[in-house]
């Protein structure tokens, strides 16, 4: 037996190579993840580049095929139109963004000129003495302002529209800024619920309060406001008492002064019927032929103040 130690030993080698023709796999799985990626952003552009108008028809065809495809065109987007493709964006609301800026910026001119009467008053030793007089509060038609009898302090005569000197110096001073803002006012005269005895045969509270009101006004003129920045002057009588519990209490003899904002003004304007169509291209809207005038509030007892 031949000795093993001389055995030739075979080594086998395994020769790799080809990888320049086989294996190309990886190359499969990256055009496929380009062609997702390209499919992507050109699913994004055209999110983005289609009316809101046209998303909401193509949700609504998806929604009811059969409403769509009965009223004919893509989707509800061209339903409003009797040209394909030509309707409206459904979520455009005409003006709704400069409403929206015009409505903060006058809030904001509203809450700036309520810091300055305020601080007027802090800083004036005539208005001083009346601060508790004064009340100003922020309203949904605007800046409220309303002057205050007090017990010891009334703003006129007893049962007559003519005004103590504090009152005149109070309005004229509100005059001043008051003519400084482009809105318009609304002024009312109220009075208290005592009976009214002395003066001409059917003069009452609603009289006395209206002549008050137009005293107001006719001071704040004669103080430098603006004839044409007085919208409104009306008399309320004891209907609206500020202390609701205690209708003879001497707070609700007051003259209220409101600077309106834009949406109050347009209210009193339209008689407090809200314009369902654009004002600008067909004017005011009238009341029906034939509609009743509005009914006055039920005369109050009268008041003596």
């Amino acid at each position: 037996m031949a000795d093993e130690s001389q055995r030739p030993i075979i080594v086998k080698r395994i020769k790799k190579g080809g990888h320049g023709h086989h294996g190309g796999a990886w190359k499969i799985a990256y055009a496929d993840f380009v062609t997702a990626m390209m499919a992507f952003f050109l699913l994004m552009w055209l999110l983005g580049s289609v009316s809101q108008g046209a998303l909401s028809g193509i949700s609504e065809y998806f929604k009811t095929p059969l409403k769509v495809a009965l009223s004919g065109g893509d989707g509800a987007g061209d339903a409003t139109s009797m040209i394909k493709g030509g309707g409206n964006d459904l979520t455009k609301k005409a003006g709704q963004v400069n409403k929206g800026k015009e409505a903060a910026a006058e809030k904001q001119r509203l809450d700036n000129l309520e810091k300055k009467i305020q601080e007027k008053i802090d800083k004036s030793e005539l208005l001083k003495q009346y601060k508790s007089q004064l009340r100003l509060e922020m309203t949904p038609e605007g800046l409220k302002i309303e002057i205050v009898d007090e017990q010891n302090r009334p703003m006129f005569d007893s049962g007559s529209s003519s005004m103590l000197p504090y009152t005149r110096e109070l309005l004229r001073s509100l005059a001043q800024d008051l003519n400084q803002t482009p809105n318009r006012l609304s002024i009312s005269g109220h009075t208290d619920a005592k009976p009214f005895s002395a003066g001409q045969a059917g003069y009452s509270n609603w009289e006395l309060s209206a002549d008050r009101a137009n005293a107001a006004r006719r001071e704040m003129i004669g103080g430098g406001l603006d004839e044409g920045k007085v919208l409104r002057v009306v008399g309320m009588a004891a209907s609206i008492p500020l202390i609701k519990t205690n209708v003879f209490a001497p707070e609700n003899r007051r003259i209220t002064i409101i600077v309106l904002n834009h949406d109050a003004e347009e209210n009193i304007l339209n008689n407090g019927v809200k314009p369902q169509l654009n004002q600008e291209s067909i004017g005011p809207i009238a009341p029906p032929e034939g509609t009743p005038p509005a009914e006055a509030p039920a005369a109050a007892q009268g008041a003596k103040n």
